[in-house]
């Protein structure tokens, strides 16, 4: 039974990390609401919400990039939005000429405007590709935003709006970051209904 009381220890330590989320949302307040602020600014300028991540991130990317085009609970309009994580080519292409390090930068400079939101998931906000990516956007004049953890990492000092679930576990800063993303996709939700 190993198995059941890992599996259950996990839920626990889970639900810990969601309970410790909830407990100090206040702490978390000003900045989710700063980008549920600039979601919208962004959208209703005809701008996009531009995501990527590395790994689990990576695919937390494409999944609330896929709730903004698609839908996420309410019927409405499709929201601009893209993962820079999903093609191929271009990830193996200018990995293989150029570095992985610019992956997303090269991305960033291709397809960000002045009018763009760009938002970077890092669990230890030290991430070459996530920082550089960041940085490449800020030059442009997009709004940057920083999912992270621990610390914050040098990610904090690179985005405009670093949001820094203080943890040192993986999979628990990710689930943290997944819920902000779930609870910005309802906010959204309801504000375009409107």
């Amino acid at each position: 039974m190993a198995n059941i009381d890992n599996a259950a220890n996990t839920y626990l330590d889970s639900l810990a990390r969601h309970r410790a989320l909830f407990d100090t949302m206040e702490q978390y307040q000003p900045q989710v609401s700063q980008l549920l602020s600039a979601c919208h600014q962004t959208l209703a300028a005809g701008g996009k919400v531009i995501w990527f991540g590395n790994g689990g991130s990576a695919a937390d990317a494409q999944h609330l990039a896929a709730e903004f085009v698609v839908r996420y609970k309410k019927e409405r309009g499709p929201l601009a939005s893209i993962a820079l994580t999903t093609d191929t080519s271009i990830l193996t292409a200018h990995s293989n000429d150029y570095h992985f390090d610019t992956v997303f930068e090269r991305q960033v400079q291709a397809l960000c405007k002045p009018q763009d939101l760009v938002i970077g998931l890092t669990t230890s906000g030290t991430s070459a590709n996530i920082n550089l990516a960041l940085q490449a956007a800020n030059d442009i004049g997009a709004y940057t935003v920083a999912l992270t953890g621990r610390e914050g990492g040098t990610v904090k000092d690179i985005a405009k709006l670093p949001i820094i679930i203080s943890n040192d576990e993986t999979a628990r800063i990710q689930e943290a970051h997944m819920f902000i993303g779930h609870w910005l996709c309802e906010a959204l939700d309801m504000l375009v209904a409107e």
